[in-house]
């Protein structure tokens, strides 16, 4: 169809005809393209394949596809429909999304401060490298736990946690210094 061909860049006439999959598929690409179309064949409908195409510029597209097997008036078999969506761009921007969570992950693991995080219940959900070197507890030991209950002096646990609580509501605290327990006392 003409979507199709603007996708792909090429005419109608100019896929016409064509093998499919030796022409418009990526080579590394091509068995598992051949079982689902060979499985629609046989009445086997594929919904939600993730069909990888060569466009006619060699770019390197994306299409989710449901293929369903095509009968003529007496039932039998003569093709394959398929129906799909570019998520070329989707798939895009998840992985530049996957990529900058990563590397945020590594910068809040590596930092030269101490770096911990809690969710609405006060539980830890991150603990990075510099907080478990002046706490002695290893992440594994902090994550879920309680942070002002687990790692707050008595004296401080009513003041951090009126932090923590106008944290969770959106309003920011600077340079708010308290004391953790470390394992050693």
């Amino acid at each position: 169809n003409r979507k199709a061909a603007d996708m792909l860049g090429y005419t109608k006439g100019e896929t016409m005809g064509k093998h499919f999959i030796q022409n418009f598929i990526q080579p590394e690409n091509q068995d598992s393209v051949a079982r689902v179309l060979n499985r629609a064949m046989a009445g086997e409908e594929a919904a939600n394949y993730e069909l990888p195409l060569l466009s006619q510029s060699g770019r390197r597209l994306t299409v989710l596809l449901n293929a369903t097997t095509r009968r003529d008036a007496k039932g039998s078999v003569i093709g394959v429909v398929g129906v799909g969506q570019d998520i070329t761009e989707i798939n895009e921007l998840m992985a530049e999304s996957k990529r900058v969570a990563d590397d945020l992950t590594r910068l809040i693991e590596t930092a030269n401060a101490p770096i911990f995080g809690i969710n609405t219940a006060g539980q830890v959900t991150e603990w990075n490298r510099m907080v478990a070197n002046i706490t002695g507890y290893y992440k594994a030991e902090a994550l879920g736990k309680d942070l002002v209950s687990t790692f707050i002096s008595e004296q401080y646990k009513d003041s951090v946690s009126k932090v923590l609580k106008e944290a969770l509501n959106g309003q920011e605290t600077a340079n708010f210094e308290f004391p953790l327990f470390t394992k050693s006392g």
